[in-house]
């Protein structure tokens, strides 16, 4: 049996056929050519949200780096501070350690010497504080772990509780960061120092 299926099928003329494939080819055209102004909006679009996202990544990176100037400057100097806090308390130390009658015996040189030496101390904390060092004061305040390093509590019911009354070596701070907190003994078995707050507003 053969295949007579074609044989019923009018056959096209070239013209016919010309005609088909030219609209075929305008379909294709359509297609594959998107319209040129669409184009042009989704590369504008894709340009400008590059140029923020860019001009963003510019503005933290400024910030940054202005901030890392800042820190640089202020805190360059924290390690030799510290190691010349160290010093400074070993003049305090030797200063602490003069007995009162050697202070009072009159000796010229002898009180030269002392003088020297809390000259020296005085020259050495008021230089570290021109670069931004300065001493803590804690005596009075609430213990403040940031600020303080509790060493022992002493008995005393006519001061808040945790209140800093003695420093047994002094804190200093290096702009807004603490270079070496203080070690303090704070009150034990006063009043509690936030009772005022916890108390309800009426």
């Amino acid at each position: 049996m053969t295949d007579d299926t074609n044989k019923y099928e009018p056959e096209m003329t070239e013209a016919e056929e010309a005609a088909i494939a030219a609209e075929a080819a305008d379909v294709e055209s359509a297609v594959a050519e998107p319209d040129p102004l669409e184009l042009a909006k989704a590369e504008t679009a894709e340009m400008r949200d590059r140029y923020l996202r860019l001009a963003a990544d510019m503005d933290n990176l400024r910030r940054r780096t202005e901030r890392e100037v800042k820190d640089a400057k202020s805190y360059s100097v924290a390690g030799f501070a510290r190691d010349m806090l160290a010093v400074s308390d070993n003049l305090r130390r030797a200063l602490d350690a003069i007995p009162t009658e050697a202070r009072e015996s009159g000796d010229a040189g002898f009180n030269a010497l002392i003088e020297g030496v809390e000259m020296t101390e005085r020259a050495m904390l008021s230089a570290l504080e021109r670069h931004g060092v300065k001493k803590l004061e804690p005596v009075g305040q609430k213990f403040d772990p940031n600020f303080h390093q509790a060493m022992f509590e002493i008995p005393n019911a006519d001061v808040a509780n945790n209140t800093v009354v003695q420093v047994v070596q002094a804190g200093y701070t290096i702009g807004e960061r603490v270079l070496r907190p203080a070690m303090v003994g704070v009150a034990k078995g006063g009043p509690k120092a936030v009772a005022a707050e916890e108390t309800p507003a009426a």
